[in-house]
């Protein structure tokens, strides 16, 4: 299920956690790590379209561009340089690769000769997100086909899951990956359903139970409770102490997720600890 992982960085502060985290999802699956940094192209464009079309235009030099890029591109290649450096040393099998266009697009078309996709919850540019997920991040969680891996500035071996599950149809495709995770790193699962009706919840929370009862897990728990879904899941893990919550994506309609934030964006930007988002 999981022989290629996507490792996107960008030499942010969340650099360094999304290689230990590849490389122990690597380790733990003999997968392939492919390494990938962006030399985003947007920012040198943008000062071009700036300096045409902005209200004072002043068109950048040609030097200028070009020492732009230069900067980009030397940045990037010291961040895949001193990763490599960094995955030498821990055994596994890797890849480096540099591109240039939007971090976006470039990401998305990436991951899709990959099983898995890890990456910071936030970039570069941290520093002015606060609580917020970042622009990249965001936007790729919503667009790539394959499932996301999102770690924040601690690394932590993954020795408990919790599984948020819902009943629903993006939820029920976390189920097998709770089950491969589990039983490949050999650790606990607790499932937790949250839903205001207990006859319902229970229904729901038996439904993953049944099917996570074929893999060979440690210990399979289940846990029912009311309240708002995205508040509760991240009070859960803390309470638990669980290394990583699994959940499907999106489960809220479009307007919602607009206006509000989905359940799994809420808990993506609260969580503790790194989140498996499966589309």
């Amino acid at each position: 299920m999981v022989k290629s992982i996507l490792l996107a960085i960008d030499g942010s502060a969340y650099t360094e956690y999304v290689l230990q985290y590849g490389v122990h999802l690597a380790k733990t699956f003999q997968a392939h790590l492919k390494v990938l940094t962006v030399v985003d192209v947007r920012f040198f464009e943008w000062a071009i379209a700036i300096g045409v079309e902005g209200f004072a235009p002043v068109l950048p030099s040609a030097t200028y561009q070009e020492e732009s890029q230069k900067i980009l591109e030397e940045k990037a290649d010291r961040v895949l340089e001193r990763a490599s450096e960094m995955l030498k040393e821990t055994g596994v099998m890797f890849s480096v690769e540099k591109e240039s266009g939007s971090p976006v697009e470039v990401i998305c078309e990436k991951v899709k000769v990959a099983d898995l996709l890890v990456m910071g919850a936030r970039g570069e540019f941290e520093k002015w997100s606060d609580k917020m997920l970042g622009a990249t991040f965001e936007s790729v969680s919503r667009l790539s086909i394959k499932p996301i891996f999102v770690v924040h500035k601690k690394f932590e071996p993954l020795t408990s899951l919790l599984l948020a599950y819902d009943g629903s149809e993006n939820s029920n495709r976390a189920l097998p990956w709770a089950g491969f995770w589990a039983e490949r790193l050999n650790v606990p699962v607790t499932v937790l359903t949250v839903h205001d009706d207990p006859e319902n919840a229970r229904t729901i929370v038996e439904e993953a139970e049944d099917y996570l009862k074929a893999y060979s897990i440690p210990a399979l728990t289940t846990l029912t409770k009311s309240g708002d879904a995205a508040e509760t899941i991240v009070t859960t893990a803390q309470e638990l102490n669980v290394q990583a919550v699994i959940m499907g994506s999106y489960g809220h309609s479009r307007i919602r997720e607009a206006i509000l934030g989905s359940t799994t964006v809420q808990v993506m930007r609260k969580s503790p600890v790194p989140v498996l988002m499966v589309k």
